[in-house]
Formats: C-alpha cells, structure tokens, sequence
C-alpha cells in the first residue's frame, strides 16, 4: 500500500509523542514492502528518505494557534496533487478540517485523536472551542479514530456513541545504557530525580519544582523541558526553582543518547502529565526500569497498572520523595516490575501490525463513516 502520515512535525523524531509514534510505526511499514510518506516541518531539510520513509517537508505559520494546521494544510494539499495514496493517517484530531478534502479525493482517512487536548489551559476560550468542535468533526468525517488510551476510547464512546481503534503507544526498552552522557551535567547514576515535560499546566512541572523545594531530598532533582510558547510559565517554574541548588534546569534535551541515560540512569521518574493519554515520556522511563511517581489521573494508573506512588499536590510529592529516598529496594523493584510491563504490552512491533491492519481494512472499504456522519455529543456532555 502506498500511505501517507501527516499531521506531525515528521521524522527523524526530535520533538514529541507524535513523531515517535510515526517514526516507530511508519519504519516497520516500509520494511514490510509498503510505501510510506511521511509529511512534516523543515527541522531537517536535507532528509528526504528515513527509515524507508520518504520524507516531505513544508512549510508552516509559527503562531500557536496556525502552526499545526497551516503546515497540515500544506500536507493534504501535496497529498491531494500528487499520487493517491491508498490510505492517509491524520494525527491530532486538531487536523479534522482536511479529512474532508481527502476523502473527497478517494483516500480513506484514520484519525489518531490524541488526548482532551481542549483541556490544556494554553488554549483559551476559542482554542477551547476549536478543538471541541474538531473532536466532532473527525468522529463524522473520518473512517476510523485511533485512540491511544482506554480513557481516551471511553471518552469518544461516552461523548458521541462512536467507535474507535485501541493501538497504544510502544516503549523503547533499555537493559544497558552508558553513563558517559550524564558526566558533563554533574549527574551521578541513581542519585537524582528526573521531570522531563514540556513546560505547560497540564504537565504539572511547577507543583514538581514546588514538592520537591518542600522536600528534605538529598537527591538532586533534573528537570529536562521547555515551550516555545509559555514564557509565563517557564518563568514561575525558574523562580521556583531559584536559590535551590538541588534544582538543575536542563531546558530542552534533543540528543537522544543523553535522555536515554537520563531515564535509565535517573533514581525516580517524576510525571505530571495529566491530559494526555497514553504518554511517550512515561513509557520511555518504563522501558528503562526507572520507578515512577505519577500524578494521580487515570490515564497514568492504567499505563503504570498502579504500580507507582501518585501524587496531586506538592505537599503529597514532598513526602512522596522521602519514602523514595528511605526505600531504595522498592525503587529498584519497581522499576524492574515497570520495565517487564513495558516489554509485554506496551511493543512498537504489536503497534505496526495494528495500523498494518487497519490500514488494510479501511483501505478496502471499511468505515464508520456511515453511522458516524451524524453523530452529536450527548447532551449530558454537550457543554
């Protein structure tokens, strides 16, 4: 099958859950003899084939609210003048306006929907809106909606009565990692705490920053992240911090051997995710064994299968800290019993086959399109 990926910022992954997923996904569908493009930005210009991925760069606006869709619209308009592909996967349900258009055009579309992200206090009044109105317009356009999550699946069924396809995430397993990385960063193995996020509210990193200035930790805490566009934020997270020389602001972390000897190397993994739903930062620091306090959502305690401490405030993430810290042979098994989960359900190849399959089924016909085209959210959840 010839199948087109858009809706990310492309490949080779350097950013997000997104771009992994499609690096992860879209690499073993090429090498099983499909033809995979995948669309994305010009963060890596002189790339036009990775993995056995053609890759298609374009442009974008770099405002919050146009950069995503200006740069998808770009892709389904490639998409639509160039050779039909048999089956397009669109991912972020922000992306919906151009399901439409191709479909139009005969190419069956999969929509992975991502998490609630009109929940993200980023986004206000009319962000908010935008992307409850997107939500419902995938589940009446697209032929199929991947969920990533079973809180995620819950939500399209209980909102709108519709359908959609479970395939999670993969985690990256690691049994050995060097410790040279974490040399220049004044970082000894097992002897610090991580927080690696984006610097937004759903995420948690500041109540982070906060728990951990509270605690009496003698590990100190890294904290890898950034955003582009919440310089409010990014600056309560560094005055938190400030004066407290346990604290070491990383910023944003691109080389990939230097996190993966953060996760594998860190003593606790602490996640503030909280919107999301099946996260990639989770599942990286379960593949390398590392223990995890989590916040206390449900999308968190079913990837962990409550395996972790959870906290929901600074004060509970303080006194969670010193258990950890008192406790190292729980921390150690822990993060064995996370590793061995991450191994058995959460496997990059189970993930292939899924889309493989999907693919092929929408490809041919497959759709739920035709009870879905009318759907409405209940009006229990209309507001």
């Amino acid at each position: 099958m010839r199948i087109a990926m858009l809706g990310t910022r492309g490949v080779p992954a350097a950013y997000g859950g997104f771009e992994t997923a499609v690096e992860e996904i879209g690499s073993r569908l090429a090498a099983r003899g499909h033809e995979v493009v995948v669309y994305g930005d010009r963060t890596h210009p002189d790339v036009s084939e990775h993995l056995g991925m053609r890759v298609v760069h374009l442009p974008s606006l770099p405002v919050k609210q146009l950069e995503t869709l200006s740069r998808s619209g770009f892709a389904t308009l490639h998409a639509l003048a160039g050779a039909k592909p048999d089956v397009a996967f669109v991912f972020n349900a922000a992306n919906a306006p151009y399901v439409s258009l191709l479909r139009a055009r005969g190419i069956p579309v999969a929509v992975h929907v991502d998490g609630l992200e009109w929940r993200r206090a980023k986004w206000g009044g009319a962000g908010r809106a935008y992307y409850r109105w997107a939500e419902a317009r995938s589940v009446r356009t697209a032929d199929a909606l991947i969920a990533d999550a079973p809180g995620i699946a819950e939500y399209y069924a209980a909102e709108f009565g519709a359908p959609t396809e479970l395939i999670r995430y993969g985690a990256p397993v690691l049994h050995s990692c060097s410790t040279a990385p974490l040399t220049a960063l004044g970082l000894e193995p097992a002897r610090f705490h991580l927080v690696v996020a984006r610097f937004e509210p759903e995420n948690h990193v500041l109540e982070i920053v906060e728990g951990y200035r509270r605690s009496g930790s003698t590990l100190p805490l890294a904290v890898v992240g950034s955003a582009p566009y919440s310089a409010d934020y990014t600056r309560a997270v560094r005055d938190a911090a400030a004066g407290d020389d346990r604290i070491r602001l990383l910023g944003g972390v691109w080389d990939q051997s230097l996190l993966d000897a953060l996760y594998a190397h860190a003593y606790t993994y602490v996640h503030g995710h909280s919107v999301g739903g099946t996260n990639p930062s989770l599942l990286r620091a379960m593949g390398a064994g590392t223990a995890t306090i989590a916040w206390d959502v449900g999308f968190n305690r079913e990837v962990l299968a409550d395996d972790a401490w959870a906290f929901d405030s600074p004060e509970q993430l303080a006194a969670i800290l010193a258990e950890a810290e008192a406790d190292e042979p729980l921390v150690i098994a822990r993060g064995l019993r996370s590793r061995e989960r991450a191994s058995r359900v959460f496997r990059w190849d189970d993930v292939a086959d899924d889309y493989e399959r999907l693919a092929s089924e929408i490809a041919a016909g497959a759709s739920i399109h035709r009870t879905s085209k009318t759907a409405r959210r209940t009006v229990q959840n209309a507001r």
